[in-house]
């Protein structure tokens, strides 16, 4: 009863002052606020980075020419990759390797009518689409006979047909382009992916057979990347996988120690990408958490600056009460009250808040936005704590006035 009774004596206080209640409550709602809006922002591009690296496959290992520490402008080290190397990777490692799709890729220019358009060439081989997870929605993919043929025939990205028609929803099957003013057949439009987590535009690109490509596109002999699919997603089968293809590949391209110094190629695994994209949004998210939280410990100090301020104000109130029977007791739990509704209240506006801001920075900048429940109720329980911490000293100096000397204040 006698904490019922002093949260009825908190809200007449609080009541009978309301500019100085809502400023007391200003720093915690900014504070929880802050800590909801960041967390969510933090969590949603964590959130939207490993969707669009697991779109790519968890289990893909991505082979490239030349190794970061002599890799450069115009030196060789960026044609070291041939067909052989892919073939052998293949053939060789079977047992931990599934599919393998070497590609080359390069700017396109395209031509449909008076139409033109710029885009992302790869030529490549039919386990691409699966290894990348590129399915096709209309038509179909390149076939094994498309490479063996070196036939012109293309299948695009529904951010190409817009380039060129206007809409992605246009009749562009069988209809001749002009690749690289090499004439091509549409036999095939991708499954709309949209833009990745780094902003990148998956569906602005265009699919032609890797012989054709190689010969007549991009004339060249060597492979801009091999795409390799590990037969587990678990990352000792890929650590595994990796392993063997850097052996394999050494040995073939005669590399002598120091390693991987002198390696003339490198592998990236998405386990890898993600785990570490991962380890930066998650700290990231932590920083900006860690900078919000702050904000309530200000808005705690607050609490207590006015607290204080209001036991002064109300000391003959205190003396009042004592000498009428009240005890130490019931006065701390009193101004504990007081303390630990201004406090909830401004965590419970602040979620609200820290919500809103959210939805609004989503909306407004297209960031991907993730609101944990969690989140919420450990920002409440803070709050609720902070009102509490921070208003024991108050609470404790107004429970040990004596009445005497309460009574004779001015």
């Amino acid at each position: 009863m006698i904490g019922i009774e002093s949260l009825r004596t908190a809200l007449r206080s609080l009541a009978g002052n309301k500019l100085r209640t809502a400023l007391t409550m200003l720093g915690i709602i900014i504070g929880v606020g802050a800590v909801i809006a960041m967390l969510a922002i933090g969590e949603g591009a964590q959130q939207s980075i490993a969707a669009s690296i697991s779109s790519l496959g968890t289990n893909l290992l991505t082979v490239m020419p030349g190794s970061p520490q002599i890799r450069g402008p115009g030196q060789r080290s960026t044609t070291t990759l041939i067909i052989g190397d892919s073939d052998a990777i293949q053939r060789n490692l079977a047992k931990t390797v599934a599919r393998v799709a070497p590609t080359c890729r390069g700017s396109i220019a395209l031509k449909l009518g008076n139409k033109n358009a710029q885009t992302s060439g790869l030529a490549t081989v039919p386990d691409y689409s699966l290894i990348n997870n590129a399915p096709v929605d209309k038509g179909r993919f390149i076939t094994k006979t498309d490479v063996s043929g070196r036939l012109k025939v293309a299948v695009i990205g529904t951010t190409v047909i817009t380039n060129l028609l206007g809409s992605p929803d246009a009749d562009i099957l069988g209809k001749d382009i002009e690749v690289n003013r090499i004439q091509f057949k549409v036999v095939g439009v991708l499954r709309t992916k949209g833009s990745t987590s780094f902003g990148q535009d998956q569906d602005d690109v265009i699919i032609i057979p890797l012989s054709t490509g190689m010969r007549r596109v991009f004339n060249q002999t060597y492979l801009n990347m091999i795409y390799v699919e590990a037969d587990s997603p678990k990352k000792s089968q890929q650590d595994l996988a990796t392993e063997q293809i850097t052996s394999l590949l050494r040995r073939r391209h005669h590399l002598l120690p120091p390693f991987p110094d002198n390696d003339d190629f490198s592998i990236r695994s998405q386990s890898a990408i993600l785990e570490t994209s991962q380890s930066v949004t998650g700290t990231m998210t932590a920083l900006l958490g860690g900078v919000a939280v702050v904000s309530l410990i200000v808005g705690g100090i607050g609490i207590m600056n006015i607290m204080i301020v209001s036991v002064t104000e109300r000391t003959r109130e205190i003396g009042i009460r004592k000498a009428v029977g009240a005890t130490g007791r019931h006065i701390m739990m009193q101004f504990l009250a007081e303390s630990l509704v201004v406090s909830v209240l401004g965590g419970l506006i602040g979620i609200g808040l820290g919500y809103g801001i959210s939805i609004i920075v989503g909306k407004t900048l297209g960031w991907a936005t993730l609101v944990r429940p969690q989140a919420v109720f450990l920002s409440f329980i803070v709050s609720a704590a902070i009102g509490i911490f921070f208003g024991i000293y108050p609470a404790k100096k107004a429970a040990e006035l004596h009445p005497i000397d309460a009574l004779r204040w001015e």
